[in-house]
């Protein structure tokens, strides 16, 4: 068991860290245990709970199976086709790309321009392009272009510490 001072206060108190490794994986457990339900609670909460929903894509043409929403990096629209892209694979989603953002919204899955929607827990870091527009470059080192419609808006969310 590892315990350990966080120099974090909420309240005015430190708060405390606790690991612990486990034997199971099946065992995985997170507690939480707050004096007060605060917003920095809340969004760990979230992230917990976000961090294992899972999306239904096709691996081939037949094969339907579930990714974790957790691992796509970016979703693309080519002509009439959607995939999602994970660090291992492609997969063919049966969506329109403006159906999937409704549906994963509250996933940190964000449009970045006409034919793409990029998860914003999975950029590593943005820069300026020409004409207002954005780079995002995701934790596999792609990159992805973002319009200057949305550019404003995911600069925002990475430097408040929302990626």
């Amino acid at each position: 068991m590892l315990y350990a001072g966080c120099p974090e206060k909420v309240n005015g108190e430190k708060m405390k860290l606790i690991e612990r490794t486990i034997e199971n994986p099946e065992d995985d457990t997170v507690i939480l245990e707050y004096f007060e339900f605060t917003k920095e609670f809340s969004d760990i909460k979230n992230f917990i709970l976000d961090n294992n929903q899972m999306f239904a894509v096709y691996k081939d043409e037949k094969t339907l199976v579930k990714i974790r929403i957790s691992d796509i990096l970016y979703f693309e629209a080519v002509g009439e086709l959607v995939f999602a892209y994970t660090e291992s694979g492609v997969y063919e989603v049966k969506m329109r790309l403006y159906q999937i953002e409704e549906a994963l919204e509250k996933n940190k899955i964000f449009r970045a321009s006409k034919s793409f929607l990029i998860n914003l827990h999975r950029i590593s870091s943005v820069t300026p392009a020409l004409n207002g527009r954005l780079i995002a470059t995701m934790d596999n080192g792609e990159k992805v272009m973002v319009s200057r419609q949305y550019a404003k808006i995911i600069t925002r969310q990475f430097m408040m510490g929302l990626v």
